[in-house]
């Protein structure tokens, strides 16, 4: 346990003003998506960013492209949410079946997809884990575009793997901070739920 703190106290010493941003707007991101804030994209976009500079400064080519997937979809889902000229603004719903399917499709194909592309462009030891939660995180933040209140159990799916394999890589910080995601997610799922219900006693009026 001792050998746990001092790694965290180190780690935390020697984190940059510029991780420690990355990490601010990150927790943002999450906060204002539980309260179902727009503003949640310009904080995870500019989150994203800095961990692709990040990232490719460090040699992380493959967590670098993942964020660049979420700054994309970001953009996507930044536009989904505003309200369009004489269309409603995109309200809180339950995931239809076909956004079921496409969600199913983007966890495993992806994670097919990613592990392929560790096992034989990486030396990555740990490719399924590390492909599933890549994975399982581009499927909820598809639904979290879609303004679906299931993107928080995806989005947990993928908390619920990455904090293990954080700590198994030495990364206690990012492990505490996935921790607390995993909580803020728990709280948007029931958030979200009251909102939907409010929802559908005052219909959107067109």
């Amino acid at each position: 346990m001792n050998q746990w703190v001092e790694l965290l106290a180190e780690q935390m010493r020697q984190t940059t003003f510029i991780e420690w941003l990355a990490v601010i707007l990150g927790v943002t991101e999450v906060l204002l998506a539980r309260k179902n804030n727009i503003l949640l994209y310009p904080a995870g976009i500019g989150s994203s960013a800095i961990t692709i500079l990040l990232f490719l400064k460090a040699g992380l080519f493959a967590d670098a492209g993942l964020s660049l997937y979420y700054v994309i979809l970001s953009i996507y889902g930044w536009i989904v949410w505003s309200r369009r000229k004489n269309e409603p603004p995109l309200q809180i719903a339950y995931a239809t079946r076909q956004e079921w399917m496409m969600t199913l499709l983007i966890a495993f194909g992806g994670w097919a997809v990613i592990y392929w592309i560790l096992i034989t462009f990486t030396p990555s030891t740990v490719p399924v884990m590390d492909s599933w939660v890549s994975a399982s995180a581009w499927a909820g933040t598809w639904l979290l575009a879609r303004r679906r209140i299931e993107n928080w159990v995806i989005l947990n799916v993928s908390n619920l793997f990455a904090i293990p394999l954080l700590f198994y890589k030495h990364l206690p910080l990012f492990a505490l901070l996935t921790l607390f995601l995993f909580v803020i997610a728990i709280f948007g799922y029931f958030d979200w739920q009251k909102v939907y219900r409010k929802q559908k006693l005052q219909p959107v009026v067109q």
